[in-house]
């Protein structure tokens, strides 16, 4: 048996005809996208979709400014659009995130979604375009080459939101947990090897100050991705947009979107071609992906042990360490923070690589550049998160063994140079290391200082300086 006519409809375009579910808000063209695009198994972003529809929201307000679309079709297709904001439709876009074309599919797949949703508030049924059309009416003066860098960039700027959120959050537990240890003494090290001492607080404090500073450039990266080329449409010589529409689309984006910082580019054409901006945004997450690899790497090693190895701190338990190993406990988030980090250097390279194979107009390799930018930003604000709330806040310093290491280690010589000369403080060293002493101990025997002296001099609290 066939279908059943009164379930399905009928669409056509260039290539022929399909049939649809009746009541799909999307159409031939998503459908066409998702057949040809299901390589990855990546859905769009729910981002971009948002994205997406304040794009066509603002395009369709400043159409009706411009006196190009009529009201009826203006308030219909504005409050479709809202509504997938909202979160609504979301399922109807029905394609994945990397696809060719530069994006035309998922474009195709929002003015479908946003027309057919229009046509029923309007009262009329999906896929009766003569009463409201995808294209000549929700993508009226838009090209995809236009739409889908402007919404990619929208979507970063919103997810950029929470990643400073998180930044913040983690800066801020370090600084707090640095200010309960700013007196507890431990030793520094440099190659792995013993150093002279340094305050758990300072350690902490030089963790934060990294955090912040990706802080400072988050801020310069939303400015650079508020630059959009909406109103540019195909090239970005506007070709289609009627000029009034073209002065107006910038405010309405702003608008629609609450993003003040959003102004359309003085320079169309560059802004249609060019990427450079997406690929700085990506080097941001690549410098605290860094950031947070270091810090990791760092609470790995200090929580080593615990009964052989460093031991310095304690982090919280969250998950039993092994299926065979009773009472084992592992620095899981630190491990976890280190995997998505090494997947941001990945979707870098990407990124790096799809801004360099743009050829003349058009960079045809957004899709999958917008999909690494959302993952990496997306995953460091989770890892950030986790570090600040599941790590920092709840880890705990071992003092006795801190102050152990600290006041046993041989580069507590380094503060007898200034005194005796660092040949004699490499003797020194050198005899205590032999004899199993510690340095006080050879230098008092040594007769080259006095015993209150030595001790004085050889405190690890008078070799860290300020707190």
């Amino acid at each position: 048996m066939g279908e059943d006519i009164r379930n399905v409809r009928q669409e056509k375009d260039l290539l022929g005809t399909r049939t649809l579910p009746a009541n799909a808000y999307y159409g031939i063209h998503s459908v066409r996208a998702a057949e040809n695009y299901n390589f990855c198994g990546y859905p769009i972003h729910p981002e971009l979709i948002r994205a997406l529809a304040i794009v066509k929201k603002a395009a369709a307000l400043a159409n009706l400014e411009a006196g190009v679309l009529e009201e009826k079709k203006a308030k219909a297709i504005v409050q479709a659009a809202d509504e997938i904001i909202e979160g609504k439709w979301h399922n109807q876009f029905i394609g994945e995130a990397i696809q060719g074309g530069a994006g035309t599919g998922i474009n195709m797949n929002a003015n479908e979604v946003i027309a057919n949703r229009a046509l029923d508030i309007l009262g009329h049924k999906p896929g009766n375009y003569s009463e409201l059309h995808p294209l000549d009416d929700v993508n009226k003066g838009q090209s995809t080459n236009d739409v889908i860098p402007t919404a990619i960039r929208i979507a970063a700027i919103r997810l950029m939101g929470s990643y400073l959120e998180a930044a913040e959050l983690l800066a801020e537990t370090l600084e707090k947990k640095a200010e309960q240890c700013k007196d507890l003494i431990k030793l520094g090290r440099t190659h792995l090897q013993d150093a002279v001492p340094i305050t758990v607080g300072q350690e902490l404090n030089a963790w934060a100050s990294a955090i912040r500073r990706d802080v400072a450039r988050g801020h310069k990266i939303i400015e650079l991705l508020s630059v959009v080329n909406l109103g540019g449409t195909a090239v970005g010589t506007g070709i289609n947009a009627h000029p009034d529409y073209m002065k107006a689309v910038g405010a309405k984006l702003r608008e629609a979107s609450g993003i003040e910082s959003l102004r359309v580019s003085d320079d169309l054409v560059d802004a249609t071609q060019n990427l450079d901006a997406w690929v700085e945004a990506s080097g941001l997450m690549k410098a605290t992906a860094t950031t947070l690899t270091k810090i990791a790497n760092d609470l790995r090693l200090m929580a080593s042990g615990p009964m052989v190895g460093l031991a310095e701190v304690k982090l919280p338990p969250v998950a039993a360490g092994s299926s065979i190993m009773p009472g084992k406990v592992n620095p899981v988030i630190p491990e976890l923070v280190n995997q998505i980090c090494f997947k941001v250097y990945g979707n870098d390279l990407t990124i790096s690589l799809g801004a360099s194979a743009g050829q003349f107009e058009l960079n045809v390799m957004q899709p999958v550049m917008s999909h690494c930018l959302f993952e990496s930003i997306s995953m460091l604000t989770n890892a950030m998160k986790a570090l600040a709330e599941k790590v920092i806040k709840g880890m705990e310093f071992n003092k006795e063994r801190l102050e152990r290491y600290a006041g046993s280690a041989m580069t507590l010589v380094t503060a007898l140079n200034p005194i005796i000369g660092q040949d004699a403080a490499s003797d020194v060293a050198k005899k205590a290391l032999e004899q199993g002493k510690d340095i006080v101990s050879v230098v008092i025997e040594e007769g080259l200082l006095d015993e209150e002296t030595a001790r004085k001099v050889l405190d690890p609290r008078t070799m860290v300086g300020k707190k």
